[in-house]
């Protein structure tokens, strides 16, 4: 007896029924099983395939993030760039104005220079109107200023401002008080260190040390003429003041009345 004899005598000893049942479970085993390989497969292929859109929802957040941060930068670097494109235009509008300066330099000092001969010669002028005070150092002061104006050594801004300097200090005189001692001709007599005090540009007094000769300069006459005694105390007060052994205070100074024309 052969498998096939067998199988087939124990499929009748079995029953019809039994057989029945038997072989439709075997058919849909078979149909039933590609099936499930076939889902199995989607199974695993649904699994890489998450797992692949999973890889690039990462990679595209990271690109987004990457992107994000470029542009950040880039929109501080334009600001930068702004900043510093505004800088290089105002050094640029000061190199053009530099620029315009160094080509005015030559026709401005052609302009300083008479201006600055003529402010000395004014300077002069002035000291030898004005009351006859320091005149050696005055004097000598104005000399310096013309020699200066010949020095090639010294610049124009150099120049210009010992000249503005020298005004400065004759503009002080006008509005201080000063005692100092010095030798003088007058009344054809010579004094020798004798007390002056000069009080602005009002007043210019001397007096010797024996109180016995008191003398003011007078701008009209541009002589010294007598001082009445009686000022004498007023002006050794002056004198201190002036040298500040005593602290500033009221005193007479012997001056001409303002005198008032009247018609005929």
């Amino acid at each position: 007896m052969n498998f096939r004899t067998l199988s087939l005598g124990i499929l009748a000893t079995l029953g019809l029924p039994a057989v029945a049942v038997l072989l439709h479970t075997a058919v849909n085993a078979q149909e039933v099983e590609p099936i499930l390989d076939t889902s199995r497969a989607m199974v695993q292929a649904t699994e890489q395939t998450q797992e692949r859109i999973d890889e690039l929802d990462s990679r595209t957040q990271n690109l987004l993030s990457d992107y994000r941060a470029n542009l950040k930068q880039l929109e501080q670097l334009n600001r930068y760039n702004q900043s510093q494109q505004r800088q290089v235009d105002a050094q640029r509008r000061e190199m053009e104005s530099l620029t315009n300066d160094i080509n005015n330099i030559a026709s401005l000092q052609r302009a300083i220079q008479p201006l600055m001969e003529d402010m000395v010669e004014a300077l002069d002028q002035l000291v030898e109107a004005d009351l006859p005070f320091l005149l050696d150092e005055r004097r000598a002061r104005v000399e310096r200023l013309r020699a200066l104006m010949d020095d090639p050594s010294r610049s124009p801004a150099q120049r210009y401002r010992l000249v503005v300097e020298a005004y400065q200090i004759e503009n002080e005189y006008g509005r201080t008080i000063e005692a100092y001692r010095g030798d003088i001709e007058a009344g054809g007599r010579e004094y020798e260190n004798v007390e002056f005090l000069r009080i602005g540009r009002t007043v210019l007094t001397f007096r010797t040390d024996d109180d016995q000769t008191l003398m003011r300069f007078d701008p009209e006459s541009r002589e010294w003429v007598d001082l009445d005694m009686s000022f004498l105390p007023d002006i050794k007060m002056g004198s201190r003041i002036a040298r500040e052994q005593i602290p500033p205070d009221l005193m007479f100074i012997p001056v001409r009345a303002p005198q008032t024309e009247t018609g005929g």
